[in-house]
Formats: C-alpha cells, structure tokens, sequence
C-alpha cells in the first residue's frame, strides 16, 4: 500500500477517479461491501483497441483502488452479441456468409473464419484471447446466454412493469415517426430467426407476453428465456440493475444515451453507475475508428510491432482528449515508453505515481538499462538489411561487448517489433533521393571526415563532427536540412535517428560503406 497522503493527493487521473466513486458511492459501496466495474464490447465487427482501452483504463482504475482500499471487487466484460447484425463489416472474409444473414443475432450467424460455431463467438473468443494476453483479471459476460439462461429474466419482468414510465422517458427523444413503432422490446422472429423492430400491439405484465404486429400478423411471444431483447440503451439500464454495477466508462459519443439509460435505471429501482467519457480515438484522416470500416491499427498489429506494454501506455495520458491512431504512432509510443522506463528509478514517490509506467505495470515496473530507442533500431534493421535477431545482436554488441538478449528481455523483445515494423511499414514506403553534384559534394566531405575519425569517439564527439561538415557545405542556416538530406539518400526517409548515435552503433566502417553506396 502507498502512503495514505499520497493516494488521497496525486493528481494521477486513475487515483482522481477511484477517489470520486468511492465518495459519492459511499453508502452503496459500504451496504454491499463490494464495487462492480463493467465493459462494453460490440461484437459487430473485430474486437479494436477502443474496447480494450475501456479494459486497460478501467483496469488502472481498480489497480489504483487496490492501494486505497481492501474491498472485494470484480471487472465485467459484457458482449452484446444478440444484437442484429446491421451492415456487413468491410475487413471481413467471405462476406456472402454475413449478407445472407443480415438481421439475425450475431451468435445465430455462422463463423465467416470457420473457427467457431458463429460470427459473434468469433470475435468474442478473439476479444478473451487478447484481453488475457495483458492478465487483466475480467469476468466475461454474453448477452445471448444471460437472456437464453434466464439470468435477465426477472429484470425484464421489471421493465415490462415499468413499461409506461420508460416510454414516457424515451419517446421524447424520438422523432415522430419512430413514436408511433417504438417498443423496448425486440422479439426473436421465430419463422427468420431475424431480431425484429416491430410495433407492440398488446401486453400481458403477469404472464410477460407480449402480441406485436408482424406485418399486418399477430406474433405472440414470452419475453422471457432469450425471445426477446431490449432496445440497447433499456438493455444497458437493465444490465446495470442485474449485475448491480458501480462505474462505466464509454465514449464520448454514447454521453447522451448514458444520460437517458441512467433515467431509465432509476426508474428500474436503481442508482445508476458512475460514468466516466473518454474522448474517441481517430485514424490518420481524423475520423472516427469503426469496427465495421477497419480503419486506425487493429490489435493484432499494434502487438506485431510493439509491446503489449506500449499499447497499455498509449491509452494511459489524457484519455478525456481525442487520440489519434495509426501505424505511425507505435515507434512514437515505444520510444515514449522507454524514455519513461528509463527515468522511473530516478523520480520520488510523488512523480513515479503520475508516470504511466507505474500504471501499466501495476506499480512495478521492470528494471532494465535503455540502451537504445526504437527509432535507432528501425534504421539499424534497414541499414544492416537485417532480417533476423541475431544479426541485429551482432550490431549492438559492437557497441556494447558484455550485454546479452536473456539480461536485456525489453531490447531482446524490440529486435523483433522492430524487423516486423520495418518490413511491413518503413522498407515499403522508402523513396531514396538521388543528390545532386551539390549534395553529393557534401556528403562526400562527410564521410572524408568519418575516415578521419578514432573508432572509440562517443557518440556526442560525432554528432559535432557531422554538425561541422554541414556547416562547411553550405548548411549554416539550417542543418536541419542537413539531416534531412542524409536521411532521405542513406534512408529513403526524412526523418532518422540522431546521427552520432547512429554511427557508433552501425560502425564507423559500416556507415562510410553506405552513405558511398548510395551515393556512388
């Protein structure tokens, strides 16, 4: 446990909002003697990393809790996979499969991958799968086997008995037209087997049988045992009252449907949960991640590239503020990682709480020299043409003789996040400029001064040098230019590792070979 003081007073926003839960809940919490944290997953389309920044963030939430107080918990992740599939999603194969199916409950819909017995087992199975990669400790949850087991059955006696005063809270949200069909419930067409929006004709609370109009047909069914679901935001206001919830995050885009759904939780006999907004993560273009388009960076390639460390501290900062996300980030990200890794053992007690290392790791975070940024790495990959971790070892034993991968398992695990990066997103979009007389002149200058160099100057020494010879070819002004003439003829990019540092870990004799290569 932290000192009291310190978990009471850090700004650190997991601490900020455990602290909140604990003292507007104070009376909830201590008659339970227990706090219930749930996620949401939309199995329409492949688990992205907005569900799991719900997980990881509400995980850090309850990891801050563990050092304020002892109190039995318990973290849900809901799937909402009896929901209808509405639109095929674009990054899906044999797609046909989901377009005959259009309508039906994603569990009803068979597995387009052939793993599993449907689409939305799939990609539940895929979203357990990931989750347990980072050990967070979640109960998972279908939303088909708590309505076909019976575990919603007596809540959705609740909302037919409180039919009349849940309408009166949602039709005002409805536009006219939609009025007139609206009902909470969805019943399960039993001749299509499709989740049906039609208008309600008549109810019996007692029994919970409900008679709709089928296109000008009656269809009688019994609420209850997965015959029928609820409209989405009943169903999370009766999720809450069934699991007894305490908090809920969700993106910033549901705030008004959390704001209704709390209504409708009240009027259940329920004190809604605490909620908490994150703002959106966006693509490349600044629009919005979907599961359906496939746009952003999909787990599976943020852990090609990258540490599952990494991604947890990418959701960390700020998650109130929108958040860009595509390949480019990951190298950013890595390099941020380290950075912080590298000043934790260095701050007090106060600043290594604030640091997300602190809360990706669970207060412990693994104690390893940085010997290099990932960003150095990358280069050293395509200027070796390495594509193996052994030849890349060899590289950085030139610089430092006494380490070895089974002492260094961060750097060890980057050799590889770096030769999968390289090879999929840098060696692809390389364009190497062909310098001019001018340029060649100067970079011919450059490695005559690299000849003159002793093999052991620190990397510092050869920065300056690299400096010099710029500024005596003519880049007094802007050296920045300078670099970024090196980099796009050595690296077919425009922007590279610091060059000094560059050098000492490729060689001296190496770096000469290749400026000449690519400029001869």
């Amino acid at each position: 446990m932290l000192d009291n003081n310190l978990v009471q007073s850090t700004s650190s926003w997991p601490f900020v909002e455990i602290r909140k839960l604990l003292r507007e809940r104070k009376d909830i919490i201590k008659s339970k003697n227990k706090i219930t944290f749930q996620t949401g997953y939309g199995p329409s389309g492949l688990p992205h990393i907005g569900t799991f920044g719900e997980v990881a963030r509400t995980s850090m939430m309850i990891n801050a809790l563990n050092h304020i107080q002892k109190i039995d918990h318990e973290l849900i992740t809901f799937s909402d996979d009896m929901d209808g599939l509405r639109k095929v999603p674009e990054n899906i194969p044999n797609d046909e499969i989901l377009k005959k199916n259009i309508g039906k409950p994603l569990t009803d819909i068979p597995d387009p991958f052939g793993k599993f017995k449907s689409f939305g087992e799939h990609n539940n199975e895929m979203l357990k799968e990931f989750l347990s990669r980072f050990k967070f400790n979640f109960i998972f949850k279908s939303s088909t086997l708590n309505y076909k087991q019976g575990i919603f059955n007596n809540s959705l006696l609740r909302v037919l008995e409180k039919y009349d005063e849940i309408m009166n809270i949602i039709l005002p949200t409805l536009r006219e037209e939609r009025r007139k069909t609206y009902c909470p419930f969805l019943p399960i067409c039993p001749e299509t087997g499709k989740v049906l929006e039609i208008p309600l004709i008549s109810k019996d609370e007692k029994k919970g049988i409900l008679i709709f109009n089928n296109n000008k047909k009656k269809l009688e069914t019994s609420i209850l045992d997965g015959n029928c679901k609820l409209q989405w935001k009943v169903d999370w206001a009766m999720r809450w009252l069934t699991f007894d919830v305490d908090f809920e995050m969700y993106g910033k885009d549901l705030t008004e449907s959390a704001i209704l759904s709390s209504k409708i939780c009240r009027a259940l006999g329920k004190t809604p949960p605490n909620g908490f907004a994150y703002e959106l993560f966006l693509d490349e273009k600044g629009e919005k991640i979907s599961k359906s388009k496939g746009n952003g960076i999909s787990i599976d390639q943020w852990l090609r590239y990258a540490s599952p460390e990494s991604l947890s501290l990418y959701m960390y900062p700020n998650p109130k503020r929108a958040k860009k996300l595509y390949s480019e980030i990951v190298p950013k990200t890595v390099d941020e990682y380290l950075s912080l890794i590298e000043k934790y053992p260095t701050q007090k007690e106060k600043d290594q709480i604030i640091n997300p290392v602190w809360h990706v790791h669970n207060g412990n975070p693994p104690k390893e020299k940085i010997i290099m940024p990932f960003s150095m790495l990358l280069n050293l990959v395509g200027s070796s043409n390495s594509d193996s971790k052994e030849i890349l070892w060899k590289f950085i034993n030139k610089f430092h003789k006494d380490i070895k991968p089974q002492d260094h398992p961060v750097l060890d695990s980057l050799t590889e996040y770096a030769i999968n990066y390289f090879k999929d997103k840098v060696e692809p979009n390389k364009k190497f400029k062909i310098p001019n007389e001018t340029e060649k002149k100067a970079l011919n200058n450059l490695v005559t001064k690299l000849k003159e160099l002793d093999q052991k100057l620190k990397p510092e020494d050869i920065q300056t040098i690299i400096y010099s010879a710029g500024k005596e070819n003519g880049y007094t002004k802007n050296l920045r230019d300078w670099f970024k003439l090196i980099y796009q003829v050595v690296f077919g990019e425009e922007d590279g590792p610091r060059m000094g540092y560059f050098v000492s870990f490729f060689g001296l004799k190496e770096t000469i070979e290749l400026i000449n290569d690519k400029i001869n």
